[in-house]
């Protein structure tokens, strides 16, 4: 993740050849801590249908420590497998612990450190039974997301051995069709204990603590497949789309027909697309496999005029198209396929700065994005991963990146339909990198890991390339691989037909044949000050930064309490130079130390945890806000634009301290109402560099006849300074246009000041307001001092000034309408003091009748600045479920407003 310089097939070894809005639909709430135990896994019926193909339901696993029996008797129909642990059809093993409650709340406290590791340094069985009635047919077992390695046994057989059966992303079909007998079967997998430094699977580097099993297990379906003498695999459709008219659309169709007999066989393949038939014959010698092809050329349907194209949110809508394929023999139906797949087109050359520019559709795109992580067990739970989504469009991004953790198919067909790009990628710091990051951790590769490298790539490249939401593929993230693994990559790519644009690495370092990456990973990592983004070096906003941000994301008490004992909690606000568990195994981000030295040298020393974590939210809005106001600015730049931003990260999944925009618990702070204020569709904001006032505009349409105004007060309210700009016009598609700029130097203007920036339109309604806290007396950053993870910050602005704001009084009223499952809250927030002094970044939560934060939902604005006599209507939309039965209340506190609950019903 970070540079440490200054910082589907008959066979494994074919495969090795081969390779919408937040407010539909419901809301899933986060997971539990721990789930409920699973039930005993039930026997999964596999039907007998040609083309069938049916995930196992579950597993009985246990430690091979446990058991003495050998691999023949464990795979056996009927065999007793007593005091073993029941786990989900995609379960690790510590997965299956937890939901069995065999450990305490591992997102608490240490509680996961407190897990012996040893119980997980031997391999574990996997074991699940399923039914066949008719054994005419043929069957196979097709998975991958083994973690790290399995025996495969089937009926007290032998099928494949660990030695084949290795690699996280690999794909496996073993023909069982021999093996399958009428009535119940068995299936087990001994799966071997993981290494990511010695394995190619997936680790979690310096993210969160590590989870002691390693994520050892099964983290994909197992799908058993039934069929006839003619299977169907690899169905793809390849689209062109016509750009920039984006008039027509070419479709070519591929699959490969296998031939799964001694004899030979006449198939007849026939398919559609909308409303478009198509069909061929193919004769196949015993066991051979033809690719049969059907294009524009001999298809005149596959030309499609006017044809539905995909666009990332905010752009345009998301159609997505499906091919039907099924191949018949004699009459009979032998197997069938079904792709899902959008037409895009998207590309990605480099500026004459160097830096990557994505197009969609033919249209430029300032990638705004956040590093995505998975659930730290590897838990899937689709409707917590499409709230995590939903969230990332209501923050107005356009990308998630993953750094290997290549979540589940349900994960790219929610981005499908959602609208958000997605940026795969293998992962640093282990294995994957081994062979080229010199001194980095991870084993240097040998004979054995090249073609196991090679199917993953293949694997993953079939199984994603449909997906419109796939904007690129890293071959490589902090270090390229050579010229010996990138040929392997690629060659696996062009023979999967890979559509879009595939990037040597996420840090400046090309490879041999792709060349020059167009990103750069400068950092930071760890807190700089809100001004640092705005400069055109390092990580400021210029080119394509692929992982960045100021590091500690402090969540809400809420969360906090939640997470850490109360004496955990005293040593988070009163010992910077405390190891904290819930930040990072490393030693480089293992304390808060650059962080809290920084929260008490520009707001003064926390005096309690409330005040800690109130001045954290200050901290952490204003410098979120930055990074992402600077490279939207920046974006349209003639000279070195930005062309994109991944905040590191996007979430966590676990309880952490750093590195997120929202929490585990889905909870959201200043870090995240920051991003939300910066990448609103119309938007004023300040520039930190220069003074001036900028206007940027992330609608498709231009926006005219606006009026900007900049307003500067002292603490108490005194205004000092004011300023208006009328007729502003900026064109859409990220188009920004200054208005004005401050001055440098204003009378009796205090050391600590406020900044109040109102966007209002030609009828005279606001559409942007924006506050800022500021300093006379700037950040001073020491850039030769400058690290892989951090530049030094050697004078601190002086925002102490706001400690003087006086107790502002925030009236609330607030009332909740519900149907069909979803509620809406509308809260009134009133200044109702008699003073000048201003109301600071009022914070609402939504909570039932405990106190208790009702998530997720989805907030239209938060964290709002009020004046006196100045009032803001917010809506909230949430789950009606979430309230689990009790009224709702809204929770209104902020810099200097006092805590009140009222009802919201």
């Amino acid at each position: 993740m970070f540079p440490r310089t200054a910082r589907r097939l008959p066979t494994t070894a074919a495969l090795l050849a081969l390779a919408g809005s937040l407010t539909t639909g419901a809301w899933a709430a986060a997971p539990r801590d721990t789930a409920e135990p699973h039930r005993p896994a039930r026997i999964t019926h596999v039907p007998s249908a040609a083309g069938s193909g049916t995930p196992l339901t579950g597993y009985a696993v246990q430690s091979t420590a446990k058991v003495s029996d050998s691999a023949a008797a464990v795979s056996s129909p009927g065999y007793p497998a007593r005091g073993w642990y029941p786990a989900g059809p995609r379960s690790t093993v510590l997965a299956a612990l937890l939901a069995n409650g065999v450990y305490a709340d591992p997102f608490r406290s240490t509680n996961l450190q407190r897990i012996p590791r040893a119980d997980f340094d031997v391999p574990w069985w996997y074991r699940s039974d399923f039914t066949v009635d008719d054994t005419s047919r043929r069957t196979s077992l097709d998975f991958s997301g083994v973690v790290s390695a399995a025996d495969v046994y089937v009926n007290g057989r032998q099928v494949a051995s660990a030695a084949d059966v290795t690699g996280t992303y690999t794909h496996h079909e073993l023909d069982i069709t021999s093996l399958v007998g009428p009535g119940t079967n068995t299936v087990a997998f001994r799966i071997r204990p993981n290494d990511p430094h010695k394995d190619l699977t997936i680790g979690w580097l310096d993210w969160i603590q590590p989870p002691p099993d390693r994520n050892m297990g099964l983290v994909r379906d197992v799908v058993v497949r039934r069929g006839g003498p003619v299977a169907l695999r690899d169905a793809h459709v390849v689209t062109r789309l016509a750009v920039p008219s984006l008039a027509t659309a070419d479709l070519t169709v591929k699959a490969r027909a296998r031939n799964d007999t001694d004899a030979a066989v006449t198939a007849e393949v026939r398919g559609s697309i909308g409303g478009t038939a198509f069909s061929r014959t193919v004769s196949l010698a015993a066991h051979e496999t033809k690719t049969v092809t059907f294009s524009p050329a001999d298809t005149p349907g596959l030309h499609l005029t006017d044809p539905k194209v995909w666009w990332p949110a905010g752009m345009g809508g998301q159609p997505l198209y499906g091919l039907d394929l099924t191949a018949t023999v004699a009459g009979t139906v032998s197997d069938t396929a079904h792709e899902t797949f959008g037409i895009r087109d998207v590309r990605a050359p480099l500026n004459s700065d160097g830096a990557r520019q994505y197009r969609v559709n033919g249209r430029p795109l300032l990638i705004k994005g956040g590093g995505w992580s998975p659930d730290a067990f590897l838990r899937w739970d689709p409707a917590y991963a499409e709230d995590r989504l939903k969230y990332a469009l209501d923050l107005g991004l356009n990308t998630l990146r993953l750094e290997g953790h290549l979540e589940p198919d349900e994960f790219f067909e929610q981005a499908d339909r959602l609208g958000l790009l997605v940026l795969p990628g293998w992962e640093c710091c282990g294995k994957w990198e081994g062979e080229v990051n010199g001194t980095e951790k991870g084993e240097r590769w040998n004979a054995a890991d090249y073609p196991v490298a090679k199917a993953s790539m293949a694997a993953e490249a079939a199984r994603l390339r449909g997906h419109p939401s796939v904007l690129s593929f890293l071959i490589g993230s902090d270090f390229a691989p050579d010229a010996t693994i990138e040929r392997n990559y690629l060659d696996a790519l062009r023979a999967a037909d890979w559509p879009t644009p595939v990037v040597p690495s996420a840090s400046d370092r090309p490879s041999p044949e792709l060349g020059a990456s167009g990103m750069k990973m400068t950092g930071p990592y760890d807190w700089v000050p809100p001004g640092y983004w705005y400069a055109k070096r390092e990580g400021g906003a210029t080119g394509f930064n692929s992982e960045t941000s100021a590091g500690p994301s402090i969540p809400t008490l809420d969360s906090l309490r939640r997470m850490m004992t109360p004496a955990e909690l005293d040593t988070l606000w009163q010992d910077p130079d405390a190891r904290q568990y819930h930040r990072s195994p490393s030693s480089v981000f293992g304390t808060l130390r650059i962080y809290d030295d920084a929260l008490a040298g520009r707001y003064g020393t926390p005096t309690s945890l409330t005040d800690y974590v109130r001045k954290a939210q200050l901290a952490q809005y204003e410098n979120v806000r930055a990074q992402f106001e600077a490279y939207g600015r920046n974006a349209g730049d003639p000279d070195r634009p930005a062309t994109g931003v991944i905040h590191w990260m996007f979430n966590s999944g676990w309880t952490s301290l750093h590195w997120q925009l929202t929490d585990r618990y889905l909870d959201q702070n200043g870090s995240y109402f920051g991003a939300k204020k910066a990448n609103e569709p119309l938007h004023i904001q300040y520039s930190y560099d220069n003074r001036s006032v900028v206007v940027v505009n992330n609608r498709s349409a231009a926006a005219r006849g606006l009026t900007a105004r900049a307003t500067l007060f002292n603490p108490d309210g005194t205004q000092m300074y004011d300023r208006t700009a009328t007729g502003v016009t900026v064109d859409g598609g990220g188009a920004h246009g200054a208005t004005l700029t401050l001055p440098s130097s204003v009378a009796g203007l205090a050391r600590t000041y406020l900044l109040r920036l109102v966007l209002t339109d030609a009828d005279g309604t606001e559409v942007s307001r924006n506050v800022y806290w500021l300093s006379t007396r700037a950040d001073t950053l020491d850039w030769n001092g400058t690290t892989w993870y951090h530049t030094p910050t050697t004078g601190y602005a002086d925002l102490k000034g706001l400690a003087s704001m006086a107790p502002v009084p925030v009236s609330a009223t607030a009332a909740t309408r519900s149907s069909d499952g979803t509620s809406t809250t509308t809260v009134t927030l009133r200044h109702s003091g008699s003073g000048t002094t201003p109301a600071l970044l009022t914070d609402v939560h939504l909570v039932d009748a405990q106190g208790k934060p009702v998530l997720p939902v989805r907030w239209s604005d938060n964290e709002v600045s009020l004046w006196p006599g100045e009032s803001v209507t917010l809506t909230a939309t949430y789950r009606t479920a979430g309230l689990h039965g009790s009224a709702p209340g809204v929770r209104v506190s902020g810099w200097n407003t006092p805590e009140r609950t009222v009802p919201a019903a």
